[in-house]
């Protein structure tokens, strides 16, 4: 179970790890492509944190994630100058892709072509862990 301080430091990096993303995103140039931080994970000693990303539209995310891990020191600081009267210390920070909206995608699309993914398991990909 999550402490509110896990809680609170989580939302703060959400905030500002969006805002930061959606900023490189602009000031690249990069049109017709949505980053948003859908969650993050922190354990209790504040060490590192799994921020976990939805990349619209889903082929580019690969490609999105690869950037972002390149460029996380850069993004690590950004993210520190802005928290740095609400964080002591910066913790690590590691991207996922967050699969979650492809996922449910992928059920509603078997769900209206009149598969039951219920009776047939095999119709969806397992789900990746991370």
């Amino acid at each position: 179970m999550e402490t509110n301080r896990q809680k609170k430091v989580a939302g703060v990096l959400q905030k500002d790890l969006a805002e930061v993303l959606q900023g490189a995103l602009r000031d690249n140039g990069t049109t017709g492509i949505i980053i948003s931080v859908s969650k993050v994970k922190v354990p209790t000693d504040l060490s590192a944190a799994k921020v976990y990303i939805s990349v619209f539209p889903n082929d580019k995310a690969s490609q999105i994630l690869e950037e972002v891990k390149k460029t996380s020191s850069t993004i690590r600081h950004e993210i520190s100058q802005r928290t740095r009267h609400q964080l002591r210390r910066m913790p690590e920070l590691q991207f996922y892709i967050d699969d979650s909206l492809e996922y449910i995608d992928g059920i509603d699309r078997s769900l209206k072509e009149g598969e039951n993914p219920i009776e047939n398991p095999d119709l969806l990909s397992p789900r990746k862990k991370s």
